[in-house]
């Protein structure tokens, strides 16, 4: 069942029932962009103090300001003929969160809509895309409808509006994800490393990683 709720529900704590677990899209976020930081946050359960990070702190503001694409262009250039904004959704598999808009579409199919504090650089991140993936499974168990892409805004540019394809594929990989960052949660196995040197100068645990790449 979904029920639209304020930004600050996806951190309620969520008991989901048999599983014993919940998984959100950030976690699925952090754990793409490196495995050891879900190890030393969710496993070991050190703080990252996030509040200090600026784009955090920046991201947050454009969802508390609620900047939101204009629906008569979503409805021309989409075929939107419904949506939802700030959708809370779970399901007895574990997963958890809000969907920033649900576009429910003239062909019958439902998309997810995410905004980013990001420009546009002629790229998808990977992160980014399974994040879609992650909300069209949910979406998918929620309304019983077919979600075969989703869009993001890149508010850096102008809020820039993208389109990315969510194949049988990505949701198979998902559920290998899902199963990785279980292994690291619950049995503590110790991931390896990003293999993007790059991502360790701003991470908050770079002092206690053994950072081996």
């Amino acid at each position: 069942m979904a029920h639209a709720l304020s930004e600050n529900a996806e951190f309620a704590d969520i008991n989901d029932g048999e599983v014993g677990f919940s998984i959100t899209a950030s976690d699925i976020l952090e754990h793409l962009f490196c495995p050891r930081f879900t190890y030393f946050e969710l496993y070991l359960k050190i703080s990252e103090h996030q509040e200090k990070r600026f784009k955090v702190q920046k991201g947050r503001t454009i969802h508390e300001d609620k900047i939101r694409v204009n629906p008569e262009y979503l409805r021309k250039k989409l075929g939107c003929v419904e949506r939802k904004k700030s959708v809370y959704l779970s399901c007895k598999r574990g997963l958890r969160g809000i969907v920033d808009e649900i576009l429910f579409l003239d062909d019958g199919t439902a998309a997810p809509l995410d905004y980013k504090y990001a420009e546009y650089k002629e790229r998808i991140f990977k992160n980014h895309k399974y994040q879609l993936a992650f909300y069209g499974q949910l979406i998918k168990e929620n309304f019983q409808v077919p979600v075969n892409r989703g869009f993001i805004v890149y508010t850096r540019s102008q809020n820039k509006l993208i389109e990315v394809p969510i194949t049988e594929q990505m949701y198979s990989e998902l559920d290998s994800i899902i199963k990785d960052f279980l292994d690291v949660v619950q049995k503590g196995v110790y991931p390896k490393p990003t293999k993007y040197r790059a991502r360790c100068g701003d991470c908050c645990y770079r002092n206690i990683c053994e950072k081996v790449i």
